[in-house]
């Protein structure tokens, strides 16, 4: 039974690779075991590791759900200097995505649902309550 994941990205400094990542995801760590290596919760049993170490390529992209990827974009545009992305759909798929890359070459994005009940009810049956958008 598989009740949990972690998805690890590298940096090569973890220094500056923890300022960005908490930029991005709008937090501090929820762990820090030890030197070179920070771990956020994204959402109960889904981790996120930015390790400091040897960079690997064409990994990715890691894609995570918001309520407004426009906002998202502007956001990181504004404050990682990111470049600006392309947010793409297609009729047969029930989310519309965009892919970006952080300094180190890891490639991420998001995703936002189309409709917006069942965005509501995703986020129900993960955190347990809905939010206000």
């Amino acid at each position: 039974m598989i009740f949990e994941m972690t998805t690890q990205v590298r940096v090569s400094n973890i220094k500056e690779g923890q300022k960005w990542y908490e930029t991005l995801l709008n937090k501090r760590p929820d762990f820090t075991p030890h030197e070179g290596f920070a771990e956020w919760e994204l959402i109960p049993g889904c981790w996120l590791q930015v390790a400091e170490g040897t960079l690997t390529e064409d990994n990715g992209p890691l894609r995570l759900g918001v309520t407004n990827i426009e906002a998202e974009r502007n956001r990181l545009v504004e404050a990682l200097k990111i470049d600006s992305f392309e947010i793409h759909s297609r009729t047969e798929v029930p989310v519309k995505w965009g892919t970006f890359t952080d300094p180190w070459g890891n490639q991420l994005g998001f995703f936002e649902y189309l409709d917006k009940s069942e965005e509501q009810e995703r986020i129900k049956t993960i955190v347990g309550t809905t939010i206000e958008v």
